[in-house]
């Protein structure tokens, strides 16, 4: 039994993409036994290239159904099928993305045609769904609408059936892409990790963390380690059957997370912040040891950078006035600041001059007094030297609020 699916999306970033249009006709191998075609409110815009190239306006989608109202349909006529597409990753991405969502894990067996006729269509001149249909005669009306690319996908893969006369490339296709292999195992566990800076754990079975860090970019760093031939990674890749992870969003509040964890991640500050002759410069802190830095930096560029933003702001140009502004002494204060998600905040307590706590609230929420917060916050063992340089930083560039500490 198949599910042979096509999705349109909104044209939002990748991994923020939402469904605009989808179409499944179940097929059993002679025929049709159940099919399921609607558009999609993605409850976000529709991109101008992809409006033109569907003909799908938000006007269209306003009244559709949202994806919560299909989804329960959408695991009924998929269930215990083989879901067959034309890049059938890019279906399948957008299927479990949508169902994460919704708390839903969504997994299934693939089939793609594109490698298929490849193998039992070879030398073709190109194998995207539109030219490809119309070199073999099968018709294709509605390009880039759900159904018009579905009901061709159907037809093409009535063709390499029938081409596969001793059924043996299908399944051999078929057992490729979903047997437990090692290859598969690398694709499952990071196939749907954001390329976003934050914890990454690597789990076994059994929920126990093998391995945790810090990392730029989780699904980068994720696909590294598993592709990895070194021998310090060897029992972490046998070991682990679950990557679970959280995301940081800035680098400041990765550094509030790593020291209310207690974890000590080595960072070089080699560049400072120095005012000579009226004027601020940016230097490696080495070529001067009895001078002490107003700021640190972990590159030249971002030293540098800072200098543009401060040559920008005339209440800071003045080098008194500059120290005043990023000066943390007996400040008692609420900084409110960018969250690690979209629709999310995040709060620092300052007390007599030093972070002791901080947290995170949603948009809608009503931040008035310290004994609300004081249920959302996480306190901190010690107030880093690190962070602070890092504050400061944010400060001079005005990337929080700063409030009078509530009551």
């Amino acid at each position: 039994m198949y599910s042979i699916i096509d999705i349109e999306s909104n044209g939002a970033g990748y991994r923020k993409e939402c469904i605009i249009d989808i179409a499944i006709y179940k097929y059993d191998g002679q025929k049709i036994v159940d099919q399921f075609i609607s558009l999609v409110n993605p409850e976000s815009d529709i991109t101008p290239f992809v409006q033109k190239l569907t003909n799908i306006t938000p006007k269209m989608v306003k009244t559709a159904p949202k994806f919560h109202e299909i989804a329960r349909r959408i695991i009924e006529i998929t269930e215990n099928t083989t879901l067959v597409g034309h890049n059938i990753d890019f279906d399948y991405r957008m299927l479990r993305q949508s169902f994460k969502r919704l708390g839903y894990d969504y997994k299934i067996n693939t089939l793609d045609t594109i490698p298929l006729a490849q193998k039992l269509i070879p030398d073709e001149v190109s194998y995207s769904l539109g030219k490809l249909v119309k070199s073999l005669g099968i018709p294709l009306t509605n390009h880039h609408r759900a159904e018009g690319d579905a009901r061709a996908t159907l037809e093409l893969f009535k063709l390499l059936i029938s081409k596969d006369t001793a059924n043996e490339i299908i399944q051999k296709q078929h057992e490729e892409t979903n047997a437990k292999s090692y290859i598969n195992k690398i694709k499952e566990l990071t196939q749907d990790l954001p390329n976003e800076k934050g914890f990454v754990y690597f789990q076994d079975e059994a929920g126990k963390i093998v391995f945790t860090d810090h990392v730029q970019d989780i699904n980068k760093f994720s696909k590294k380690a598993f592709n990895s031939k070194s021998k310090k990674w060897e029992q972490i890749q046998k070991s682990t059957e679950q990557i679970n992870f959280e995301l940081t969003g800035t680098d400041i509040i990765a550094k509030l997370m790593l020291n209310s964890k207690n974890i000590k991640k080595r960072e070089s500050f080699p560049f400072g912040l120095y005012f000579r002759n009226s004027k601020y410069i940016v230097e490696k802190n080495k070529l001067n040891k009895t001078e002490k830095p107003i700021l640190k930096f972990r590159s030249f560029t971002q030293g540098s950078k800072a200098i543009q933003f401060i040559n920008t702001q005339d209440d800071l140009k003045e080098i008194n006035s500059f120290k005043k502004k990023i000066d943390f002494k007996k400040r008692n204060e609420l900084w409110l600041g960018q969250g690690r998600k979209l629709g999310e905040k995040l709060f620092l307590i300052i007390e007599n001059g030093k972070v002791n706590s901080y947290g995170f609230y949603e948009l809608f929420t009503q931040i008035q007094t310290l004994s609300k917060l004081s249920k959302l916050k996480i306190d901190l063992p010690l107030s880093s030297t690190d962070l602070n340089n890092e504050l400061q930083l944010a400060l001079i560039r005005g990337d929080f609020e700063t409030l009078p500490l509530p009551k």
